[in-house]
């Protein structure tokens, strides 16, 4: 665990002992995570996006296909 994180954690654990004892809140450490685990979804879905956007969903023929049939399309039938 690197320093800014257990500093982090050591100031926020004082927080959730203000809590009543007796009833279970994520507070504001599970707020923390769910927050960070949205951005990389976030993040991960733009990527993904702009990844898909590059792709080129038409199969060109390839040449033993194209020299086979002499350069015309094929027939559909």
């Amino acid at each position: 665990m690197s320093a800014s994180v257990s500093l982090a954690v050591t100031h926020l654990v004082p927080l959730a002992k203000e809590v009543d004892q007796n009833k279970v809140t994520p507070g504001v450490l599970g707020f923390v995570v769910f927050a960070v685990m949205a951005l990389a979804v976030w993040g991960l879905m733009k990527s993904m996006n702009k990844h898909m956007q590059k792709v080129d969903f038409k199969e060109s023929p390839s040449a033993e296909e194209a020299k086979a049939s002499g350069g015309a399309e094929p027939q559909k039938g």
